[in-house]
């Protein structure tokens, strides 16, 4: 028997319905507001710092030079790779030449020109010099393309004792660069040591003014929050500030970025057991997490200090920590990381590379089965898509594997693989 229902039978639930919207429509503003999603722009997979008096238009290639060079002395081929870190062989000789073409032509994903801790505390008129010689420097780079993707500064912290310094650096350094015509998309802006809210606002009203000081774009200018005190996590009224820090920044943040070093020994982590898997940075980064998700914002780990210097076994060493480390990250879902020096490079991409081919079959093919339908172990549904689409993308995005491989083994290209990450455009 079938039971037909009629428009007027339904006219409850459409005024139910209507009363719902009405509502509900501040909390559905609020949340599309607050939850843009992904923003439709690559996130780099790691940040190198270098002091700003330090700095030069060659910085790269001398970080390129040195890394291959030290990958050369203590990895020079695939099966010492797989020895070195631990590597099927299989993985290590799919690895290997990737990493050595990264090194000859992207080094360096994400630059930050650091007038911070990298730098110090120096005369007025010494700093205010170095500023505008790396603006220069920069600014040559973006003209001749041989600055990374994603570069810029960052600045001392908006604490009172040295605001007004790190608020002149910025200034000259945006000023320069305007006049240089090297402002550029791959800009960004680190704050760091940021305590308050206020300090995000004020941020943003210093973005505000530069721009219109410079003749920059409005709304152009972004920035990324380093947390690296326990006040961005825990404000005393007892709420995530760090969350509240997003929605203050109107737009304009990027990213966070854990700061290792700082956060740990604010909270009294003797200096020999401060690292990145810490109980204390990871409680830390899973808060930074949570207040990110779906915001667009990205995240990201911290550092190691254990350099790859020295004799043979202290260079491997090193770089089997580094490449735990970041494997670990990357497990967890914190797709980037701050390196220090250009021997860290090879295991930041070794490790990287490893993580992205190992998965790269199965995803491919939970992908497909997803796609175009066909037997699949995995009852994959739509948010799992969109993590399988966005752990292939981000591979595709870094080099560790190609478009075509994925168009091969998924059957979609770039573009059908950013709609299923859910990635938007700004």
């Amino acid at each position: 028997m079938n039971i037909q229902i009629t428009g007027g039978e339904m006219g409850h639930l459409e005024e139910l319905a209507g009363r719902l919207d009405r509502a509900l429509a501040g909390a559905d503003a609020a949340l599309a507001a607050s939850y843009p999603g992904e923003r439709g722009v690559r996130q780099p997979v790691h940040t190198v710092y270098v002091p700003g008096d330090r700095y030069a238009a060659q910085a790269v290639a001398e970080w390129s030079a040195e890394a291959g060079r030290v990958l050369a002395e203590h990895g020079h081929s695939a099966a010492e790779v797989a020895d070195v870190f631990d590597l099927r062989p299989d993985l290590a000789a799919e690895v290997y030449d990737r990493v050595r073409a990264k090194l000859d032509t992207e080094p360096i994903e994400d630059l930050r020109i650091d007038f911070e801790d990298g730098y110090g505390a120096r005369p007025d008129a010494d700093e205010d010099a170095a500023v505008l010689a790396a603006a220069r420097a920069l600014a040559a780079t973006v003209h001749d393309g041989s600055a990374p993707p994603f570069h810029g500064i960052r600045i001392k912290s908006f604490e009172a004792p040295t605001r007004h310094r790190g608020l002149r650096t910025l200034d000259l350094f945006l000023g320069e660069l305007a006049r240089e015509a090297g402002l550029g998309d791959g800009l960004v802006i680190t704050l760091p040591k940021v305590t308050s809210v206020e300090q995000v606002s004020a941020m943003v009203t210093a973005l505000d003014a530069l721009e219109t000081a410079h003749g920059i774009a409005a709304g152009s200018l972004r920035f990324e929050i380093q947390v690296e005190t326990p006040q961005a996590i825990l404000g005393s009224d007892g709420t995530a500030l760090v969350a509240r820090m997003i929605a203050a920044g109107a737009g304009r943040v990027t990213g966070l970025h854990y700061g290792t070093y700082d956060y740990s020994a604010s909270l009294g982590v003797a200096a020999a057991h401060q690292s990145m898997e810490h109980p204390v940075a990871d409680h830390a980064k899973d808060v930074m997490q949570v207040a990110a998700a779906g915001t667009g914002v990205f995240v990201s780990d911290g550092s190691t200090n254990m350099l790859p210097v020295g004799d043979p076994e202290a260079v491997r060493s090193a770089w089997r920590l580094h490449a735990r480390l970041v494997g670990r990250s990357l497990a967890r879902g914190i797709y980037q990381g701050w390196d220090l020096h250009p021997a860290q490079l090879p295991s930041r991409y070794i490790a990287t590379y490893a993580f992205f081919r190992e998965g790269l079959e199965v995803a491919a093919a939970r992908l497909r089965a997803y796609v175009h339908g066909g037997d699949s172990s995995y009852l994959d549904e739509p948010a799992t898509a969109a993590a399988l689409a966005a752990f292939v993308l981000r591979g595709v995005e870094c080099g560790a594997v190609t478009a075509d491989e994925v168009e091969r083994l998924a059957g979609v290209d770039r573009s059908h693989l950013a709609r299923l990450a859910r990635r938007r455009v700004d």
